[in-house]
């Protein structure tokens, strides 16, 4: 069975870059055709794609959000990273990590953490 579990830190000040780390247990993150994606809310609204690594390990993008982010994977520990450089207090949300056959259709979610943009 697989799982995903978010890791990271709760508090990051504006104009910081947010790091977070996905590790994945159960499968490998090379498995063909999986995307790993991460996915976030911010209070009061809805789910925002943000980005995704591929099998391959391409990386696809949130159009709004490409110029800020940036997805990468350490096969050798089966984890995949998000950085979301430049925060700003609008970046507080939820954070997921998801895999899926897509970057829009998910399967398996990790519990989320919890990032606040706040000096």
């Amino acid at each position: 069975q697989v799982q995903l579990q978010e890791s990271g830190p709760g508090l990051v000040k504006p104009s910081q870059t947010l790091s977070l780390t996905c590790t994945v247990s159960g499968d490998s993150i090379t498995s063909i055709y999986y995307f790993w994606n991460w996915i976030r809310q911010p209070p009061g609204k809805g789910l925002e794609w943000m980005g995704a690594i591929a099998y391959s390990g391409g990386t696809f993008y949130s159009p709004s959000l490409k110029n800020r982010t940036s997805i990468s994977w350490d096969t050798s520990k089966n984890q995949f990273t998000l950085q979301l450089s430049a925060v700003l207090p609008e970046d507080t949300a939820v954070y997921y990590c998801a895999r899926g056959l897509s970057s829009s259709t998910w399967d398996t979610w990790g519990q989320g953490t919890q990032v606040t943009v706040s000096s």
